[in-house]
């Protein structure tokens, strides 16, 4: 939803705060400034779940960041971006792409997002469902990124199924002795009448154009896969010591019942559904005495120093609710039999402190605040939108409120906000004086470099490309006032503490 300035200054006004974060920056020589209380440390143990709404979860860890996508329903695409999993939980979704055409603009469901070799190199792809409101038209679609930044920008490459208009949902991927294979929910025909939704793979030619013909590897057929409604959909892949696994979910999601199986690679071909062994009992299914009811619809990542593999799922907390927005994004560790068969444990309560994903590290997010004014630096309404313009405002403790310090080398940072994992940035990287400060997607540019020095008792950022500092305009003590950069002066409007 687009904020409007009036109901975004409504918003500052009734919000109380959201979480807020610390981080401990190593290493500033210049004018180093001690963490006042106001700069929370991150705690080493996180409870679930990690938003008040997030069914169909994927997530990875890439790069210094979790990314995570939940299905969206309707409208944009949307990735949240965070060095920690507390910091998730505060972040907002980013848009990251919402050109859907009529006939896919309806029905958005389960993306996830694969980091893959492709024709243009290494990027990432999106895979979705969608359709036109009409169950039956489900398809799945894939989006490519520019580059190798989850957050985008995508253009979209097509239908997966090409001419083949198969009927599907819930796609994921798989690589297998150097393969890459797609694997999905479908029906034996195109229509969703007549069959119950099965897992099928197919091979991949490139990252979004099935080739070749289909396997059903995978029915419901026993009685824990058909409560409810026959079901078997969101196949993933979970890879370990050379060994290839899918989880898929199975029964209705609109009961308690719903519940992740389990299918084994044994070897041989992968398009060959004899290749593919089925557990005889569920592997992650309700448990009453955690009030977890309805698990599924799970991904895989791994922990920040990839000594851990980690499951994200979404679950109710009734088993009264049902398939839709009470559905809550969860994650926890899980360990590996002696066998070398996964074993996901059984979901925990949300009242459970868990311990963090190791490798994990220990981020502080501060306030920053203007000497003149007593105003905190603020990105104003819309708070995720690339180009939006930063300004200051009466601080609340809000996401948009709140920057880390990102060391690029030679005394320089990145300032990075926690609700949008976006960066501050000199518009346009112009040089000149009067130049506006602006949230922009983070990347290696002189313009999103800057210095924090020492300044009578205070600090001054002084952007690297234009050695120029950030400034409240005119001197301003009033909420919305914007940021430029100007040649620096010891000026109160140019000076600021970090808390």
């Amino acid at each position: 939803m687009r904020i409007t300035r009036s109901s975004s200054v409504l918003v500052r006004r009734l919000c109380s705060t959201v979480a807020a974060f610390a981080v401990v920056i190593g290493g500033l020589t210049v004018g180093t400034v001690a963490a006042a209380p106001s700069a929370r440390a991150a705690t080493a143990t996180f409870t679930n779940p990690l938003n008040s709404s997030g069914a169909d979860p994927y997530m990875t860890y890439y790069d210094g960041n979790y990314y995570e996508m939940t299905t969206p329903y309707s409208g944009p695409l949307t990735m949240r971006k965070a060095p920690t999993v507390e910091a998730l939980k505060a972040a907002s979704p980013v848009p990251v792409f919402s050109a859907h055409a009529t006939g896919r603009d309806t029905y958005i469901w389960a993306p996830e997002m694969h980091l893959l070799d492709g024709p243009n190199g290494r990027r990432w792809y999106i895979y979705y469902s969608a359709g036109t409101g009409d169950i039956e038209a489900q398809r799945v679609h894939v989006l490519e990124s520019s580059g190798t930044d989850p957050l985008g920008p995508y253009t979209y490459k097509g239908m997966i199924f090409g001419a083949d208009d198969w009927w599907g949902i819930d796609g994921s991927v798989v690589t297998i002795d150097g393969r890459l294979y797609f694997t999905w929910s479908g029906v034996s025909t195109t229509q969703w009448a007549g069959s119950d939704p099965s897992i099928y793979i197919a091979e991949l030619s490139d990252p979004w154009t099935v080739t070749g013909s289909r396997t059903r590897i995978s029915a419901p057929t026993y009685s824990w896969e058909t409560q409810g409604t026959p079901m078997n959909e969101a196949p993933v892949a979970l890879q370990h010591d050379g060994k290839t696994f899918l989880t898929y979910s199975a029964s209705a999601c609109q009961g308690p019942d719903y519940k992740l199986g389990l299918l084994t690679f044994s070897g041989g071909d992968p398009l060959d559904a004899s290749s593919w062994v089925k557990s005889a009992e569920p592997v992650f299914e309700r448990n009453d005495a955690n009030s977890v009811y309805g698990p599924g619809h799970n991904g895989f990542f791994q922990s920040p120093d990839g000594t851990e593999d980690w499951i994200v799922y979404h679950a109710n907390s009734s088993s009264s609710q049902s398939c839709g927005t009470t559905r809550t994004t969860r994650i926890q560790k899980i360990t590996w039999n002696a066998d070398g068969s996964p074993n996901l444990g059984v979901p925990e309560a949300t009242s459970t402190a868990l311990t963090v994903p190791s490798g994990e590290p220990v981020v502080t997010y501060y306030r920053l605040t203007n000497r003149n004014s007593g105003k905190v630096m603020d990105v104003q309404a819309p708070n995720t939108d690339d180009g939006v313009k930063v300004g200051q405002y009466t601080w609340y403790g809000n996401a948009w409120q709140q920057w880390r310090f990102v060391d690029v080398g030679d005394g320089y940072f990145q300032i990075e906000s926690l609700n949008s994992g976006k960066c501050l940035d000199v518009s346009g990287a112009s040089t000149a004086d009067g130049a506006g400060i602006i949230q922009y997607p983070c990347r290696s540019a002189g313009n999103q470099q800057f210095e924090w020095v020492a300044s009578d008792g205070y600090h001054q950022l002084r952007a690297r490309h234009s050695g120029k500092c950030v400034n409240v305009v005119g001197a301003s003590t009033a909420n919305l006032a914007l940021l430029e950069q100007r040649t620096c002066a010891a000026t109160a409007a140019s000076q600021w503490t970090r808390t």
